[in-house]
């Protein structure tokens, strides 16, 4: 696969990083489609790469966004200003997909936070998409914070909403360590563990929103979540899928765990991924 590398302007200003991975020209399914993929909370979409060179192999292209505060892209790392904004800056990507491959099929592909991201953009943008990949979605978390803690977060959100805090996840909640498929997050200079207050009061209440409006999303989704996840939301998934009745196809991983596509399972993953894509 070739891979480029280039930046997009928001609508806000925002320099947003982009990576884009095509299939090679002398593959005979070459540009059958576009992926448009964001990456998780406090990471980057360069740890994508060999998700990127399964779907190109199968002739799909692959824009993945660096998210504001992430990345190469621009912003106090962990912060993003709203769900408005960052939806926004998917909007631009998506604009820019079309651009660069005019005439072929959109997908927008999501995971952890990145999922969260692009249900509230197909849902609020509604763009013309053949369909939606989520990876456990922040839809809810697989803990619940304490109240207390909430309350005190609330105030920090309105008086500093750009102060970082930790977020307190560690490696082995993500994936398995010692596993061959992961690029590891230790040592890696573009990933980070913050979070602003204000971004996760932000990504909390458009979980919930996505759950409310789940109903209005009209094109086909394909969900992914492993029963093992300790971050994010696995009845969450369950209860979304539920509600979207037949446009979603809801697959379930015994036993996964966060980064599904790190996982043990992560051949079965990707072959899931792809065998949707060409329905």
């Amino acid at each position: 696969m070739e891979r480029v590398e280039w930046e997009l302007i928001g609508s806000d200003g925002t320099k947003l990083f982009v990576r884009e991975w095509k299939p090679k020209l002398d593959q005979p399914s070459v540009e059958r489609g576009v992926v448009c993929l964001l990456h998780g909370m406090g990471e980057h979409g360069d740890r994508y790469a060999h998700v990127a060179a399964r779907l190109t192999a199968e002739g799909f292209a692959v824009l993945a966004m660096d998210q504001q505060g992430h990345g190469r892209t621009a912003g106090s790392r962990g912060h993003m200003p709203s769900i408005e904004t960052t939806v926004s800056h998917v909007g631009t990507l998506l604009e820019a997909a079309s651009e660069r491959y005019p005439g072929l099929p959109r997908y927008l592909y999501g995971h952890s936070m990145g999922g969260n991201v692009v249900l509230n953009a197909a849902i609020r943008l509604k763009p013309d998409l053949n369909g939606v990949i989520a990876s456990s979605p922040w839809l809810r978390l697989a803990f619940s914070p304490p109240a207390a803690q909430l309350w005190v977060g609330r105030i920090i959100a309105r008086v500093a909403p750009g102060l970082p805090q930790s977020t307190g996840l560690k490696p082995e909640q993500l994936y398995r360590q010692g596993y061959p498929h992961v690029s590891p997050i230790e040592g890696d200079p573009l990933n980070h563990t913050r979070i602003t207050v204000k971004t996760f009061l932000e990504i909390q209440t458009a979980g919930e929103w996505v759950l409310n409006h789940i109903q209005e999303l009209n094109i086909p989704l394909l969900l992914l979540h492993g029963n093992a996840d300790q971050v994010t939301s696995y009845a969450a998934s369950a209860e979304a899928a539920k509600k979207l009745g037949d446009c979603c196809r809801f697959i379930s991983w015994d036993g996964g765990f966060h980064e599904l596509h790190n996982d043990l399972e992560a051949e079965r993953v990707l072959d899931s991924i792809v065998e949707w894509l060409n329905h």
